[in-house]
């Protein structure tokens, strides 16, 4: 758990470099000082902000050599089709960061991804390879072409799982029935994940049945990202996800009644899995 001296008013940054990912997904790399103030923690995210609107994105690449962060961007609406049309030296706003990251810990870890649930992923992935962690990861996908950063995570040191839901490439099936054929053939210390919230909940009961402790980084709409609009909080345990999460461990997600079952909207109307 990493604690910054967060200023609250956005960075305008140059984009630095811009890699397509896939063909919806792009990775946006910004100059980054990392100075005692300045650090991050895989799982923590940023308030992009695009001159018009501001949105949460999690940091999916941590580069202190190369004093550089990145953040994947998933093309689903106006916003993040905004961001596609961004090219290199094209200025955003960047806010942050904010939340409680990943904790690393034990001397194997199974980290899962499920989508652009990935982006958080591929950063704790490269943290612990360079704490000395190995990493067996399970990145999932609905096809072959949509498999996020199987050459990064390689390229960290990590054992690569893919999986995707047609079959096209490695596994066919779900990110947890892999998962839970991992976990009966290996020994882990932790099992992390970031993804849909069907595919956690699953997981978080997986690793209960495993007795293994388990984070998830959980997703919310946000407005504010400093705890202060109550837009993110959680039943029934009013957690902010801004501030206490976005990664809880499996024992605090058993307080919060709402997880794998419903969200709220930008209205706070429920909308049920």
């Amino acid at each position: 758990m990493l604690k910054t001296n967060t200023t609250h008013v956005p960075q305008v940054i140059p984009i630095k470099r811009i890699v397509e990912e896939t063909p919806t997904v792009k990775t946006f790399y910004f100059p980054w000082e990392f100075t005692r103030g300045n650090l991050l923690s895989p799982g923590q995210f940023m308030m992009v902000w695009n001159f018009q609107d501001e949105k949460p994105m999690s940091i999916s690449s941590i580069d202190p050599v190369n004093e550089e962060i990145g953040i994947s961007v998933k093309m689903v609406g106006p916003f993040t089709q905004s961001l596609h049309k961004l090219q290199e030296n094209d200025q955003l706003g960047l806010r942050g960061p904010y939340g409680n990251g990943f904790e690393i810990a034990g001397s194997r870890v199974l980290a899962v991804g499920g989508g652009i649930g990935m982006a958080p992923v591929a950063a704790f992935t490269e943290e612990s390879s360079r704490r000395g962690v190995p990493v067996d990861v399970i990145t999932a996908a609905t096809t072959q072409r949509e498999i996020l950063f199987p050459e990064r995570l390689e390229k960290a040191g990590a054992n690569v799982f893919p999986t995707t839901d047609d079959g096209s490439h490695g596994f066919c099936g779900f990110a947890t029935e892999l998962a839970e054929k991992l976990l009966k053939e290996n020994k882990y210390d932790l099992v992390v994940a970031c993804g849909p919230e069907i595919m956690m909940k699953k997981l978080s009961l997986i690793t209960e049945e495993h007795q293994i402790p388990s984070q998830f980084s959980m997703e919310r709409y946000m407005k504010c990202a400093l705890g202060i609009c109550g837009q993110c909080c959680v039943d029934d345990v009013g957690w902010r996800i801004c501030v206490e999460g976005p990664v809880f461990w499996g024992d605090q997600l058993k307080l919060i009644s709402e997880f794998g079952e419903y969200h709220r909207d930008a209205s706070g109307v429920k909308h049920h899995y």
